[in-house]
């Protein structure tokens, strides 16, 4: 059954999983992370920058899917790629309202390169493997009933989830 609706028609599942950057980023307080520290879980990878319109339109529902799926075996990564200056990220996530996701900084774009991102937002699942499975370009609404769907659906299949009663808003 296709979940795909909406704004996330244009979430392209990948046949084979492809191998994903081994390449570093950082924490907002400067700690290097790799996409292998988040490893056992199901990710959904979002490159954004704060001058991006759509990267901004969609932030408050990754935020919100973060939220819902907390603890699920779940965690969204946004990474602002490229020049973000960290007192512009801190504004943002303020005035947007962002409580539950931590920025990540990619700030020469290296990661997003090796990802082959081209624009921007875009979104990767990566599996709890390490490998990226989907992949998306352009913004979408990630706390639609699909998103919900699509994310609950994987959960299972990744037997991270146990509860098959994840209540979608």
């Amino acid at each position: 059954m296709d979940l795909r609706e909406d704004s996330l028609q244009k979430l392209g599942f990948h046949t084979e999983p492809k191998e994903v950057s081994a390449l570093p980023f950082t924490t907002m307080d400067g700690a290097e992370e790799t996409l292998a520290d988040h490893a056992g879980k199901l990710v959904l990878l979002n490159f954004w920058a704060t001058w991006c319109a759509p990267c901004r339109k969609e932030m408050p529902a990754l935020d919100a899917l973060s939220a819902e799926f907390d603890g699920k075996g779940f965690a969204v990564l946004p990474i602002a790629t490229g020049h973000n200056p960290t007192p512009a990220i801190e504004k943002f996530f303020e005035t947007a309202q962002i409580k539950e996701l931590t920025a990540r900084l990619d700030p020469k774009g290296a990661m997003a390169r090796d990802m082959g991102v081209l624009g921007l937002p875009v979104s990767i699942l990566i599996s709890p493997q390490g490998q990226e499975i989907a992949r998306m370009t352009g913004d979408a609404d990630w706390f639609s009933p699909s998103a919900q769907a699509i994310v609950t659906e994987l959960l299972n299949e990744y037997g991270l989830t146990n509860d098959d009663s994840v209540v979608i808003h």
